[in-house]
This record gives structure tokens, sequence and C-alpha cells, in this order.
């Protein structure tokens, strides 16, 4: 990775405080009832909620239950995730977009991602490549082996987050928590994204549970998922001396079944899928190469074989 210099951003934001968000909160029902042009004794009377409670709610001094909040959302029409949003409205254009692609069946719904990538993707997108993944997929070893192959740099974005941050990731998550790790993430991500157009990148294994950064990748990177079964997850990680995995859980296995079960459809949106199970290196370096589409020399001999880390 170059030493190019990174602009570190603020430490991340306190946490707005219960009583701040309750008042935003409430001028935000507040503005969405009046533009529906809705009287408050109209809303009691479709909602269910007295008049006084909505007067103490939109004024930010009352503390609404989620099954109060739900029969407001449902008196104005609203989708429950919408009234809890009091961050900046969202553009009229995103919730019509979001409103046509509800309609769709999951296969059209992958068609219209496909045009929609191909329309507006990044056009450096394929000089970078993502290789994404739960830990023991290969993505360290297999990055730099194919970094090194097309002569480009290698990048772990975990180290990247650590230089924006000036901490490391067990102290982001230690002294910030896992909000403030995935800000970092995002951060990362773009910056990369705005400064390199070649790479390899080895991401982190939950990027595909934030949405908004998982998409991202896929826009900007030309991404494969290394694939493998959780015996060999499990096995490989053991391998690098890590047996923390393990411990004393009995159902650590199960657990990580979990893991890859819950992450396969976000994981399976990548451009590529390479199934590492039973490889050595060089074989999973074979089958690497053979799925990224700008690969024209056949693949070099790598060192000893194993098992990717």
């Amino acid at each position: 990775m170059s030493n190019q210099k990174i602009e570190r951003p603020a430490p991340p934001e306190v946490r707005d405080d219960d009583g701040d968000y309750l008042h935003r909160l409430g001028e935000h029902i507040r503005d969405l009832r009046v533009r529906r042009g809705m009287t408050r004794a109209i809303l009691a009377r479709d909602s269910g909620v007295s008049i006084r409670y909505l007067a103490q709610l939109e004024s930010g001094e009352g503390n609404i239950s989620i099954l109060r909040l739900r029969q407001v959302a449902l008196a104005m029409a609203i989708p429950l995730e919408d009234i809890i949003r009091v961050g900046p409205e969202r553009a009229p254009e995103l919730t019509l977009l979001g409103q046509f692609l509800s309609r769709l069946s999951p296969a059209q719904l992958t068609e219209a991602q496909t045009l929609l990538r191909n329309a507006f993707e990044n056009r450096n997108r394929a000089k970078r490549i993502a290789l994404i993944g739960l830990r023991g997929a290969g993505k360290s070893s297999l990055g730099q082996m194919l970094a090194a192959h097309f002569q480009i740099p290698f990048i772990e974005l975990d180290e990247v987050i650590e230089r924006v941050a000036g901490a490391s990731v067990s102290e982001i998550f230690s002294l910030y928590g896992q909000a403030a790790y995935r800000r970092y993430e995002r951060r990362a991500l773009d910056w990369l994204i705005e400064n390199h157009d070649r790479f390899v990148l080895a991401a982190g294994g939950s990027i595909s549970t934030e949405p908004a950064t998982f998409s991202e990748l896929l826009t900007s990177c030309y991404t494969v998922w290394l694939k493998a079964a959780a015996t060999e997850h499990m096995a490989r990680v053991i391998a690098q001396g890590d047996r923390r995995p393990m411990g004393d859980n009995r159902e650590a296995m199960q657990d990580l079944e979990r893991i890859l079960i819950g992450r396969e459809p976000m994981y399976a949106k990548a451009d590529a899928t390479v199934d590492t199970s039973g490889l050595d290196l060089e074989h999973s370096l074979m089958e690497l190469t053979r799925k990224i589409p700008i690969i024209k020399q056949p693949v070099s001999a790598v060192g000893p074989a194993g098992h990717p880390a």
C-alpha cells in the first residue's frame, strides 16, 4: 500500500443523548403530520393515541413505546422505519425507486441491480479487485499472490481503517463500539476508491452486514467471494495458531455455520465465487484468476502448496 497521507477524521461522534433524539423525533413526526394535512385531533382519532400524548411526543417530552409509534405510523401511512429516521430526509426519487423495487421478484431485483451497476459503475471498477468471505477463506494469502501476479498493491482494509482511526481495530471496538468501526470502515473504503484506481483488497468478513458500505464495494470493485465449508474455515484459523474460535464453546461450529448461512445471500452478490474447499494455494489461485476477466496470461507457479490462510 502506498504511504499517501490519509486525512484523519475527527473521533467518532458521541451518540445523541436520549433527550435530543426524542426532541428531533417529535419535530419529525410533527412535520410529517402537517405535510399530510392532519390535525393532531385527526391523528389521535386514527391512531388511537391520545391528543395529550401526541402533544408530549411532538414537543419531545414523550418517550413513546414502539407499539404506539407503530400506530402513529400506520395512521399516517408511513413505514415505521421512515418515522424513526430523524436524519436528513431522503430524496423523493429514492423513495419512489424503493417502492418500485419492492414490487419486483428476487430474480427481477437481481436483474435490476445488474442493469444499474452496468449503467453507473465506476470506470475503474474492473481494475479494483475485492476479496470477501469469512476469515480462513484465503483473502490475505491469495490476495497477496494475486496482487503480485498483477503487480498492483495488495491492501488489507482493516489496516486502512486503523490508519484512518489512529487506533487498532480492537481499540476502536472497545473504546467506541461497533457503530464507530462501521463508520471508519466506510471512510476507509471511500478513501481507497478516491485515491487508488488499481488494487487487490482483502475486506473484512462482516462488511456484507453493512448494506451501504457493501453496496459501495460492489459498485466500485470487481468483487470475488472466496467460499469454503465451515469446517475448513475453522481448521484454517486454528492452523494459524488461533484457537479462540473453538474455546470452550461446543456450539462454535454451529454458530459458524449460522454465520455462513446468514451472510451467503449477500456474499452471493459478488461478481464471482471461488470455492477454496479442499484446494491448496496454487489451485485456489488458478481458480481465482480464471474468474477475473482482465487476466490474460497463464498463472505462474507459486510457492509451496498449502491451504489459504
